[in-house]
């Protein structure tokens, strides 16, 4: 027998047993996905490691499973026990098999998680289009469904309308959980303190528009990741974290983005050695690890081994936040608002003007056992001034 283990890379965060999508004695094929596992932050589908049959299954769904614990086990003689049979009833005189309702086939496909969701919203499985291995409906495929219902008018075409949830409930799942978890931990285990600056966008944006021309087109959070990395130089310890007997300094500036997935929460990819990567290595890299996260396509490895959180809620609207640091390995955590047109003051030829500037607030949360007031302002004075002092493209 071929064991199938829990991965390893797991960030130290509880994982779960999401759904199994093989069954006992169905054969599998090597890199076959298995079963599913969700965290806080991702959820995966760990593969076969082996050709044959799945033999046995060791956790089942909801249970907890902890890196290097057996999943299940392959039978490798199995596969060529299958060949067999399939090659008997090949041979076998044809019977003619009674047909079985499309709707019931599909049925049969689904995985313990996926009916107990449908159970309890009470929907047909025939109305919700798949997006999982061959057309496999998935538990998040349920999810999007249950909050996008079907509203069918007569005479008129359906329309997928938001459901209106007045007075409903609505129950937890895991990541919700996890996220109020891991909340309550942050803010009881570190002091936070929060301190607020004004940035000037200008030069930035004529940098990002120069680029634009050429071709080249990168978000505005690349820039945010390239000042924060310079920024480190003059406070290394915002890079750190508190430990009983030291302030650990990382040795590399991997900077998390906070990418949020619209009702299901948030998920924080990390832009692993952000200090020696260029501005368009790093554009390359935040794109790829954005769409992979709105995609549920993340890894453990992309969610991992984060030293610095940039939270820029101002995407989504907010002027000023004051984010939680959510990660217990990091000793802080920057905010940017949303970037708009305001007027400000400044001296123009010896003169004070008034001038329209695009502008946005931005925090910088500390761990206060790890930094003070004096290098939070200093970094904080030192990302301002990368971004408003960018050099022409």
């Amino acid at each position: 027998m071929i064991d199938v283990r829990v991965p390893d890379e797991q960030e130290g965060t509880k994982a779960v047993v999401r759904a199994w999508l093989k069954k006992i004695g169905e054969a599998v094929a090597v890199n076959d996905p298995l079963v599913e596992l969700e965290t806080d932050k991702v959820t995966q589908e760990v593969p076969s490691p082996a050709a044959g049959v799945l033999a046995e299954v060791l956790l089942t769904t909801d249970d907890e499973a902890l890196p290097g614990a057996v999943l299940a086990r392959i039978d490798p003689q199995g596969a060529a026990q299958r060949v067999a049979e399939a090659k008997s009833v090949a041979e076998a005189p044809k019977v003619e098999s009674p047909k079985v309702d499309a709707d019931a086939a599909r049925e049969l496909r689904l995985s313990p998680a996926v009916k107990r969701a449908i159970l309890q919203h009470d929907i047909d499985p025939s109305r919700i289009t798949g997006t999982g291995r061959d057309g496999r409906i998935t538990r998040d495929d349920v999810d999007r469904f249950v909050e996008m219902a079907t509203v069918t008018h007569v005479g008129e075409p359906t329309t997928a309308q938001p459901r209106h949830f007045e007075g409903a409930d609505i129950p937890h799942d895991r990541m919700r959980l996890k996220i109020a978890e891991n909340m309550v931990r942050a803010v009881s285990e570190a002091p936070h303190v929060t301190a607020l600056f004004e940035a000037d966008f200008s030069a930035i944006a004529a940098h990002k528009a120069a680029l634009a021309a050429k071709g080249v087109k990168l978000s505005y959070t690349a820039y945010l990741i390239k000042a924060a990395a310079e920024a480190m130089a003059v406070a290394p310890a915002i890079n750190g974290r508190w430990e009983d007997d030291r302030i650990a300094v990382s040795p590399t500036i991997n900077v998390g983005v906070g990418t949020a997935l619209g009702d299901k929460g948030l998920v924080v990819p990390v832009v692993k050695d952000a200090g020696s990567l260029s501005l368009e290595d790093i554009g390359r890299k935040l794109d790829d690890l954005t769409s992979r996260a709105r995609a549920g396509q993340l890894t453990g490895a992309d969610v991992s081994g984060g030293s610095f959180t940039i939270s820029n809620h101002g995407v989504s609207g907010s002027l000023l936040a004051s984010p939680i640091i959510l990660h217990a390995g990091q000793a802080a955590i920057l905010g940017v608002g949303k970037l708009e047109k305001r007027v400000v003051v400044r001296t123009v030829g010896g003169q004070d003007a008034i001038l329209i500037r695009p502008m946005a607030y931005v925090t910088l949360t500390i761990d206060h056992r790890v930094v003070d007031g004096h290098q939070t302002n200093a970094w904080l004075s030192r990302f301002v001034e990368v971004l408003e002092t960018w050099p022409a493209a």
